[in-house]
């Protein structure tokens, strides 16, 4: 059997099985366990030990627990409802200001977790209730929390990136320190389409009454109780970083810590949370890690079998110069994203892009951060995007699927919109990684 038929039907297959439903990392192992079975022999499994090890040795995967918990200690102490209370004191009084409200308490919540499904259930939780009574358009508070929500997959400290990296054989730190500024720019987008949007159509988004909007020492009290603490968390992690004082998993060990302080802080420490938040910590991080090693396992018959080389000469022989190769690339990537979970694209299609995109000339960070942005779009992207279900699960019942999928259609637009921004200045994304001397 030629390489090109084995290459065709080793990723046919594995998405077949995805898309089936098995898990992620099981399907990732079974594939490649078959085929390295019959194409290498048995053999193999010496290989597959050896780059289980590999994989699992790597110092940024210790990263993955540690910013689970703090997100989840966070998630859990109650400090979101702080922060949408505090935005809705601050912006309620604006047309639109709920909704903005939303996007700017999503996305510190979002920097301080890098948990997507805790900031979409907590904001549809919070504040669905309080747009609808006050009239909003449906699709545009749902697709408020949506993409607040999605937010947790970017801004660091996330859980992509820290999958990313080792994937992509690139600096972790590079990608957390760089992933900041875009995501702090697509809630700047997501902010003005709603001002503007609410500005021009006053009914999609009242102002609250004047007799519920409170003094400004009231304002700059909650801001300081509620979200400056959070904010110098999340500065003090990153910049840990960014000024070299720490590596990713130093800051991560600090980053949890500090979320226990503060919680006890707010005395909302206790018992319950931290075993609750162990638990998750626990489901969660092996999850991931049976991922990395299915991925390893695939990843390693893959390129024996030489289907690597396939893939790349296939790819640089298209007619469509590198712009063009590239866009095909994240064309794919949005395609896979309605259908497949972001760490089985990772997974699936890092290893093969990754050296296609060294081999045009364009640098490994800026790719990778890229891709990343783009990755983002499979949280919005019907019709199985995961910030979709979380937020039906907890809407009202008014809330239909409908509404939903009209409110993120806007966003996921803007994130293109991004996408092309970033593409035409790429220093905007290389920008943080280079002052930080963690590229060329």
């Amino acid at each position: 059997m030629s390489i090109e038929i084995i290459t065709f039907l080793m990723l046919a297959i594995l998405i077949w099985v995805i898309l089936m439903g098995f898990p992620i990392g099981f399907s990732l192992a079974g594939v490649a366990t078959v085929f390295g079975i019959i194409f290498v022999g048995p053999q193999i499994s010496n290989v597959f030990m050896l780059r289980m090890h590999v994989a699992l040795a790597d110092n940024t995967l210790i990263a993955i627990p540690l910013f689970i918990y703090m997100g989840i200690v966070i998630e859990k102490s109650g400090i979101a409802t702080r922060l949408f209370d505090a935005m809705y004191v601050m912006l309620g009084g604006l047309r639109g200001g709920l909704a903005m409200s939303t996007v700017a308490a999503s996305t510190i919540f979002a920097a301080a977790t890098g948990v997507v499904g805790a900031t979409v259930t907590t904001m549809g939780i919070m504040a669905m209730p309080a747009m609808l009574k006050y009239k909003y358009n449906k699709p545009l508070a749902c697709g408020a929390i949506c993409a607040g929500g999605a937010l947790g997959i970017l801004i660091p400290p996330s859980i992509l990136i820290l999958v990313y990296a080792p994937t992509a054989n690139v600096s972790v730190g590079a990608l957390l320190i760089g992933a900041f500024l875009p995501g702090l720019i697509l809630s700047a987008l997501y902010l003005l389409y709603i001002g503007i949007v609410c500005f021009v159509k006053p009914e999609m988004g009242p102002a609250i009454h004047e007799d519920l909007r409170v003094s400004w020492p009231k304002k700059l009290q909650m801001l300081v109780t509620s979200v400056l603490p959070v904010c110098v968390l999340i500065l003090a992690v990153l910049g840990t970083i960014f000024f070299g004082v720490a590596a990713p998993t130093e800051a991560a060990a600090f980053g949890a810590f500090a979320a226990v302080i503060m919680a006890a802080a707010y005395k909302a420490l206790n018992w319950k949370v931290i075993r609750n938040a162990a638990l998750d910590t626990v489901k969660s991080s092996a999850m991931v890690y049976l991922v990395v090693i299915g991925a390893a396992f695939f990843t390693s018959v893959f390129m024996r079998l030489g289907c690597g080389d396939i893939v790349e000469e296939m790819v640089l022989a298209l007619p469509f110069g590198k712009w063009g190769i590239m866009i095909a690339m994240w064309t794919i990537i949005i395609i896979m994203g309605c259908f497949l979970d972001w760490i089985g694209i990772v997974m699936i299609v890092v290893p093969l892009f990754s050296p296609i995109a060294i081999k045009l000339g364009f640098d490994p960070i800026w790719f990778a951060l890229m891709n990343i942005v783009v990755l983002q779009t499979s949280f919005l992207t019907p019709p199985f995007a995961y910030t979709i279900f979380y937020l039906k699960g907890v809407a009202p019942p008014e809330i239909t699927l409908n509404h939903i999928y009209k409110g993120v259609v806007p966003f996921i637009l803007l994130m293109l919109v991004a996408v092309a921004i970033f593409a035409v200045f790429p220093d905007i994304l290389m920008w943080a990684p280079r002052a930080a001397k963690l590229t060329g």
